[in-house]
């Protein structure tokens, strides 16, 4: 016969359950635990929380170390209650696991205390409230901190862009860093209206306006970013040039910001990434008092760098270079940069036929789109002028079925276009953590590297998982790999001929170039990038 529990006996056994309970949870997600019975209550900090929000969020602060602000919860995966936290204290919240009746008792001592609910509490609160009017909404000092913050931030990190994205139930920040998107933040989803405001005023926007894309310009002064340095260079910041672009989604409008990197203008050839005799080809090219060098790849590969790296060596008093873009992305003094305009009838064509009224040497247009800006660019080409363009195709030789098929005829081209680059961009390895990487011969064969590569003895290295103090997941910036093709008499025949891009593509090995493909593996061998990064930016042969 079963004796009937007494109880204080049954109080006792239920309190055991829910401390192995709590155990259970602290173990499962990594924190510590702690008896807020045993903490004396004055000691628990002021101004760091407001009461009600620490109400509202269930969470209690702690103690704060350096960055770091130690929150009392009951619930550790709570990640909505520690952004909210992380965004209205600028701190990194770390979680201390409480029993939930112990919380919600010592948040009513905190929320009963005098003094607790201080002028920067009530603003930050203010903050993530919904605005009632425009001007709330743009100066709003919580919301322009943060948003300073995070370009701060970016571009710190060696950001390329940065994405403000408003979904339904959750508002994230994402940057992209060596052409990777990483999520940076996820702020409260009251604040998206308040960001979209903030950010649209920046860049010279219709704030009103939330029902068509916009465009617009920002530039973040250096004086109000003064810890901006480059994670790659450690070179100190200027002004930062940032376009910025709004999409209306579903959920809110979408901002998206391109950060134009100025220190790009300084890269020279030799820091691209060429090997020994691609760069030669290209300095050849550059040397020639005319015709046409086509650099081509997706957006963002590199393209412009690419072609202001070649502008950097041609810009002197002997020389009248001028560029048309969209947009002009590095100032360089010494160039005449015309920023293209459709909308009143300047396009790059127009621009192109306007620099040959002004005496030029070198042309750079920005992208060749249309057969009238090709058309324009052949004629300079032929006519005494260095020309410098981008397309977008995905190898060398089909740029120039690509033009063909613009309509340009063959013989136009085979007499204008001198060179062109195909390239893309690879992660580099980080030198203080990258690993041995142990590959079969057969895969290394599939792969595209050859007996005599095997026969040489390989060495491959790949990213460390982790990555180190120094490197962003065992990557640290990006080089450029190429195709490099002058069109040679050889070419030429082809080109006239009409053969596609197969039969040219063909030709252009026998001559001994290599293809995107190659050029990636050679950087492999070198220890300079990863095989799974060249599998990620080119295609198997």
């Amino acid at each position: 016969m079963t004796t009937p529990a007494e109880p204080g006996q049954e109080r006792g056994t239920s309190r055991v359950h829910a401390t192995l309970s709590l155990l259970d949870t602290a173990t499962e997600f990594g924190v510590p635990l702690l008896d807020l019975q045993a903490l004396d209550p004055e000691a628990i900090p002021e101004g760091f929380v407001d009461p009600d929000i620490a109400h509202r969020q269930h969470v209690l602060p702690l103690a704060r170390n350096g960055n770091r602000l130690f929150l009392a919860v009951s619930d550790p995966a709570s990640a909505t209650a520690l952004d909210d936290i992380k965004f209205r204290t600028g701190l990194e919240p770390s979680p201390v696991l409480v029993a939930s009746d112990q919380l919600a008792s010592a948040i009513e001592r905190y929320r009963g205390r005098p003094g607790t609910q201080g002028n920067d509490a009530a603003e930050v609160e203010a903050a993530a409230r919904p605005s009632t009017t425009v001007n709330e909404a743009v100066d709003g000092a919580p919301v322009v901190k943060y948003v300073h913050d995070t370009l701060v931030s970016a571009i710190e990190a060696g950001a390329s862009d940065v994405h403000f994205e408003p979904y339904e139930n959750t508002y994230r920040i994402r940057i992209r860093v060596d052409g990777i998107l990483h999520e940076a933040r996820r702020p409260p989803l009251a604040m998206a209206g308040q960001f979209a405001a903030r950010l649209k005023v920046m860049a010279q926007m219709d704030i009103t306006e939330r029902r068509v894309p916009q465009d617009g310009r920002i530039k973040l002064d250096p004086i109000r970013a003064p810890r901006t340095r480059d994670r790659r260079s450690g070179t100190g910041h200027g002004a930062v040039d940032i376009r910025a672009s709004t999409l209306p989604t579903l959920h809110g409008e979408k901002i998206v910001l391109r950060i134009l990197d100025s220190a790009a203008a300084s890269l020279g050839v030799d820091d691209l990434g060429f090997e020994p005799e691609q760069r030669q080809r290209y300095l050849e090219a550059l040397g020639r008092p005319q015709g046409m060098v086509l650099v081509t790849g997706p957006t963002g590969s590199g393209k412009t760098v690419t072609l202001y790296a070649g502008l950097g060596l041609l810009n002197g008093e002997d020389r009248n270079i001028a560029t048309a873009e969209d947009p002009v992305e590095i100032n360089v003094e010494g160039i005449n940069q015309v920023q293209v305009n459709p909308k009143v009838g300047l396009n790059f064509a127009t621009a192109l036929r306007a620099f040959l009224r002004q005496d030029p040497d070198v042309v750079m247009v920005g992208e060749i789109r249309d057969q009238d800006t090709a058309e324009t660019a052949v004629k300079a080409a032929q006519t005494g002028h260095l020309v410098l363009s981008t397309l977008h195709t995905n190898s060398a030789v089909e740029t120039l079925t690509r033009l063909r098929s613009m309509g340009i005829p063959a013989f136009n081209l085979a007499t204008s276009v001198s060179l062109i680059v195909a390239q893309r961009l690879a992660r580099v390895l980080c030198p203080q953590c990258r690993r041995p990487f142990e590959v079969p011969p057969d895969t290394l064969l599939g792969e595209g590297f050859t007996e005599r590569d095997l026969d040489r003895g390989l060495c491959i290295f790949d990213a460390s998982d982790d990555g180190c103090e120094g490197c962003n997941h065992g990557y640290a910036g990006r080089t450029g790999i190429y195709e490099v093709v002058a069109v040679t008499p050889e070419l030429q025949r082809h080109l006239l001929a009409d053969h596609d891009s197969v039969v040219l593509a063909r030709e252009a090995r026998d001559l001994g170039y290599e293809d995107l493909r190659r050029s990636g593996l050679n950087k492999v061998l070198q220890g300079t990038t990863s095989l799974r990064e060249i599998n990620r930016v080119t295609a198997r042969s």
